[in-house]
C-alpha cells in the first residue's frame, strides 16, 4: 500500500516521530515525506503529524486535513503538556473534526514533547502558586520527550493501524 508521511513541527518533536515512522515503514511504498503538501494526496494512506496549538493541531495541518478525500489516515502528534491519555484524546477529538467524512481514520498516537526554554522562563515569572509548581514540574518531565519508549509506541501503533 502506498503511503505518505506529512508532518508539521514547530520544535522538532513531531519531526522525530515522523522520522521514526519513516524508519519503520517499507521505504519502497513511500510516495512523499515532508511538510503538508498536495503531493501527499496521491498516497492510499497518509500519516499526518502535528504539534498541538491551543488544544488542537496547528493551522497548516488543519488546512491539509481538510484537503483529504478517500485516504486512510493515521494521526500522530505531540503536546508539551500532558502525559494524560484523557488530555491527548481531547486533542485528537478536535483534530479529527478537520477530517472530511470520506477519509477513514485508521489510528492515532500522541505523546508529550519538550518545550522551548522560553516557556520555563515564562512559568518562573508567574506568581508562586500550586499551578506554577505543576507547570514547572510538567515542563521538567517533558524535557526527555519524545523518548525511545514514545518512538517505539508510535511504531507499534502505526504498524497495527
Amino acid at each position: 500500500m502506498s503511503y505518505a508521511i506529512v508532518c508539521s513541527s514547530r520544535t522538532g518533536n513531531t519531526d522525530l516521530l515522523a522520522q521514526a515512522l519513516r524508519e519503520a515503514l517499507p521505504e519502497e511504498d513511500c510516495l512523499y515525506f515532508g511538510r503538508p503538501d498536495p503531493a501527499a494526496l496521491e498516497a492510499e494512506r497518509i500519516y499526518v503529524g502535528f504539534w498541538t496549538d491551543k488544544g488542537t493541531c496547528d493551522e497548516d495541518t488543519a488546512r491539509f486535513l481538510q484537503t483529504l478525500t478517500r485516504q486512510q489516515v493515521f494521526l500522530f502528534g505531540t503536546a508539551g503538556f500532558g502525559g494524560s491519555p484523557v488530555y491527548f484524546d481531547q486533542i485528537l477529538g478536535r483534530v479529527k473534526e478537520h477530517l472530511p467524512p470520506e477519509a477513514s481514520l485508521v489510528g492515532t498516537y500522541m505523546c508529550q514533547g519538550k518545550m522551548p526554554q522560553a516557556v520555563r522562563t515564562r512559568f518562573l515569572g508567574m506568581e508562586d502558586s500550586p499551578r506554577r509548581t505543576a507547570m514547572l514540574d510538567n515542563f521538567d518531565r517533558a524535557l526527555s520527550h519524545p523518548d525511545q519508549q514514545d518512538l517505539d509506541a508510535l511504531k507499534s501503533a502505526a504498524l497495527q493501524g
